[in-house]
């Protein structure tokens, strides 16, 4: 399925324009940030940008993960599954949390200071000792959820040995509308007790990761791929992001967020964090139905450059932090706009880190077994 690898390559690009977005607005966290006064209407194309990625992305990137998992769990059981998932995952989360997190941290972004002069290797061990680097994992959480759910998921056959026979039809609208409604749902409720981050795991938005990886072994197993309907998909698009544009704008005015509320959208029993959760979740579903089956239409194949870009697209996923604050650094000494260094900051940050990824990363022998 060339197509499914095409998503997931185009899926870590935007998680690189993610990180270089965070880099000037306000409204993200990143290891460093080059942050200056913005006016309402720049803030609005950064809180657009991110927002709407937010809404998709990573839930995409679990159900592509979801999709392999049952062919997977049958073809090796259970327990070579589990090993084969432990060392593909569980080894490069290990690897940044150990090696390259501090590196970063230490010798790139500088975000680790002391009281006194000392060593990148004082701090290592400090970091080790006090058990930070089980919260400095980077983008590798993505990584350990995904192990996470391996685990859940060889329990849960274990008990359940009888699948489903595939159906003969992919969801029909009423049942889309009722999973992004049962998302919106689950979100609003585990983001009204604001819970903190575990193993820097922002759980707020596990309901919606956990539904599209669940999403994503039911399509494998029903094999609903070749089902999704073109007409379907983009009308879905068409209708919701549209009009969720005009009530993501007006839901901000209106709620607050340019007033300084900015809290009641990211958790807590408030009106504001329940709509923004139904907003969110029906993008969701919308933008992933209509990329899947665009994906499948349009892009079905992969030429020299897309199979350059799926090769390396682990490798850049795992490597980009660094390549993205390096970038950040140089261009701290231009006066630029923030949505120009925005941009330039992301193309910069994609070219070098897919072509550090094939030139570098992926030659030296004991990183090329993990990448």
């Amino acid at each position: 399925m060339l197509f499914i690898d095409n998503v997931r390559w185009t899926m870590i690009l935007l998680v690189i324009s993610m990180h270089a977005a965070d880099t000037y607005s306000p409204l993200g966290n990143w290891y460093f940030t080059d942050r200056k006064p913005i006016s309402t209407p720049v803030l609005l194309t950064f809180a657009a940008w991110q927002m709407y990625l937010q809404s998709f992305f990573m839930g995409l990137l679990f159900f592509v993960a979801g999709l392999f998992v049952p062919a997977s769990f049958d073809r090796k059981g259970p327990r070579k599954f589990l090993g084969d998932r432990a060392f593909r995952l569980g080894v490069p989360v290990l690897f940044y949390m150990l090696v390259l997190g501090p590196v970063t941290e230490y010798f790139v972004a500088h975000s680790w200071t002391s009281t006194r002069p000392t060593s990148f290797a004082n701090e290592w061990v400090k970091h080790i000792r006090n058990r930070e680097f089980l919260q400095e994992n980077g983008p590798l959480w993505f990584c350990l959820a995904l192990l996470i759910f391996a685990v859940a998921y060889v329990a849960y056959r274990r008990f359940r040995f009888k699948t489903a026979a595939p159906s003969t039809s992919a969801p029909s609208t009423p049942t889309l509308i009722g999973f992004a409604l049962a998302m919106a749902i689950l979100a609003f409720l585990v983001r009204g007790f604001r819970p903190p981050a575990v193993l820097n795991m922002h759980l707020p938005d596990f309901p919606q990761y956990i539904l599209l990886f669940s999403a994503g072994i039911l399509a494998a197993r029903q094999l609903w791929l070749p089902q999704l309907r073109f007409e379907t998909g983009l009308r879905w698009m068409a209708v919701v992001l549209p009009t969720g544009f005009a009530g993501w704008l007006a839901l901000l005015v209106y709620g607050g967020a340019l007033s300084g509320h900015r809290g009641y959208f990211s958790g807590g029993w408030h009106w504001q964090s329940g709509a923004f959760c139904l907003w969110e979740s029906f993008t969701c579903v919308a933008v992933c139905y209509g990329l899947l089956v665009l994906f499948r239409e349009k892009f079905p194949n992969q030429n020299r450059a897309a199979m350059f870009m799926s090769d390396d697209a682990f490798s850049v996923y795992v490597f980009h932090p660094p390549i993205v604050i390096l970038a950040a650094r140089t261009l701290t000494v231009s006066d630029w706009h923030p949505l120009l260094k925005f941009m330039t900051l992301a193309i910069i940050a994609m070219i070098a880190s897919f072509t550090l990824s094939e030139i570098v990363f992926r030659r030296i022998p004991l990183l090329r077994a993990i990448l």
